[in-house]
C-alpha cells in the first residue's frame, strides 16, 4: 500500500508540473501588409511556425500601423519588439555596412556560403546589438519610375533636372550626388497621394511592387538597367535571440536559409509576370544607351560605397569593415 501510494504522489505530481515554456517572440514589417514584400515576409513567419510548434510561436503585431516604419529597427535594439523585417539600409547609419548589401552583385544564398553572411551578422550584433536572422528576397533590383518619359542628354546619360524625385534613404546619395535631384524624402505609404497630387513625377523602386498600392495608375514608364539590390532582413533583439531555447534558435536558422532560397525564386518569376502585365497596362520601358546604362548602374555602386565609406571613417574598425564588405558583397565577389 505504501509502495502504491508513493508512486501515485509521484505521477500526481508530474501531472501536476508546469508544460515546457514556449518561447513567445513578437514581431513587425515595415511595409504595409498588402506590399509583396510584407507578404513575403508574413509567409516566413506560417513556415517558421509550423516548423516550430511546441517550440515557440512568432506573433505579428502588424507593419508601420503598428510602429512607424523608420522606427521599427530601434524597437527591436531596445527590445520594444523582438523581431523587425526591415531594408538595412534604413538603420545603414547605425550599421554602415548595410549599404554594402545595397551595391551588392550577390544574393542571399551565396552570402550564406561565402562568409558574407557571417560577416554582416557580426557587424550586427556589435554596432547595433541584434541578431541578422537571414536577407530575404534578394536578388531584386530598383528601377526609377515615372509619370513621364525619361530625358537623355547627348551621351545617353539620364537628365533628370526639371523633375519632381521622391527620395528615401536607400538611394539619397546616388539621387543627390550623382543625378543633381532635388528629391522629396517620402515613405512609401506616402507615395501614392504624392503622385496623384503630382508632388512627385519620378520615384525609384523595386522591379516588383509598383502594382500593389496601384502606383501604376499613375506611372507610366519604367527605366532600364535595374541598379542597386533588396536589402531586406529579419534583425531579432539580440538578448532576446540568446534567451531563446536552442531548438528555437536552430530551426529559426533553417527556415530563415530556406526562405532566403525560396524567395529568391519566387520574387524571380513575379518579377517576369509584373513585367508583362506592367506592359499590358501601359507602362513602358525606356532603356538607356549600353555604355551610358553602364555608367549609371557603375555611379549608383560608387556612391553608395562613398557613403559607407565616410560612415565608417568614423569608426575604429571601420577602415577594415571597409575593405572586407567591398570584396565580400561586391563585383567579384
Amino acid at each position: 500500500m505504501k509502495r502504491l501510494l508513493a508512486s501515485f504522489a509521484v505521477a500526481t505530481a508530474a501531472s501536476a508540473m508546469p508544460a515546457l515554456a514556449q518561447d513567445r517572440i513578437t514581431a513587425t514589417h515595415v511595409f504595409p501588409k498588402n506590399f509583396v514584400y510584407a507578404q513575403s515576409f508574413l509567409e516566413f513567419v506560417r513556415k517558421a511556425n509550423a516548423a516550430g510548434k511546441g517550440a515557440f510561436e512568432i506573433s505579428v503585431r502588424g507593419g508601420p500601423e503598428a510602429i512607424p516604419m523608420m522606427e521599427q529597427a530601434n524597437a527591436a535594439r531596445n527590445g520594444a519588439v523582438d523581431m523587425v523585417y526591415s531594408a538595412c539600409s534604413f538603420y545603414a547609419a547605425t550599421v554602415p555596412e548595410c549599404d554594402a548589401v545595397v551595391a551588392s552583385s550577390i544574393v542571399g544564398p551565396i552570402a550564406r556560403k561565402s562568409g558574407a553572411y557571417e560577416a554582416f551578422n557580426q557587424a550586427h550584433e556589435s554596432r547595433m546589438g541584434v541578431h541578422y536572422l537571414g536577407w530575404f528576397d534578394s536578388g531584386i533590383e530598383f528601377h526609377l519610375w515615372s509619370t513621364k518619359a525619361f530625358k537623355f542628354d547627348a551621351k545617353g546619360d539620364l537628365d533628370i533636372r526639371g523633375f519632381k524625385v521622391r527620395g528615401n534613404p536607400i538611394y539619397n546619395a546616388f539621387l543627390t550626388n550623382h543625378l543633381g535631384a532635388q528629391v522629396i524624402t517620402l515613405n512609401s505609404p506616402e507615395m501614392y497621394t504624392a503622385l496623384e497630387r503630382g508632388t512627385v513625377e519620378i520615384s525609384p523602386w523595386t522591379s516588383i511592387g509598383v502594382m500593389d498600392s496601384q502606383w501604376d495608375k499613375y506611372l507610366r514608364y519604367r527605366l532600364d538597367p535595374g541598379f542597386f539590390s533588396t536589402d531586406l532582413g529579419v534583425i531579432v533583439n539580440l538578448q532576446k535571440w540568446k534567451a531563446l531555447s536552442a531548438k528555437t534558435r536552430e530551426i529559426l536558422t533553417r527556415v530563415s536559409i530556406e526562405h532566403e532560397q525560396s524567395s529568391l525564386e519566387t520574387l524571380g518569376e513575379l518579377r517576369k509576370k509584373e513585367f508583362a502585365e506592367l506592359e499590358r497596362r501601359g507602362v513602358k520601358a525606356q532603356a538607356m544607351p549600353a555604355e551610358a546604362g553602364k555608367r549609371f548602374v557603375e555611379a549608383a555602386r560608387k556612391y553608395n560605397y562613398q557613403r559607407m565609406k565616410e560612415r565608417l571613417d568614423k569608426l575604429p574598425d571601420g577602415p577594415a569593415s571597409y575593405e572586407r564588405f567591398v570584396k565580400l558583397f561586391g563585383p567579384g565577389a
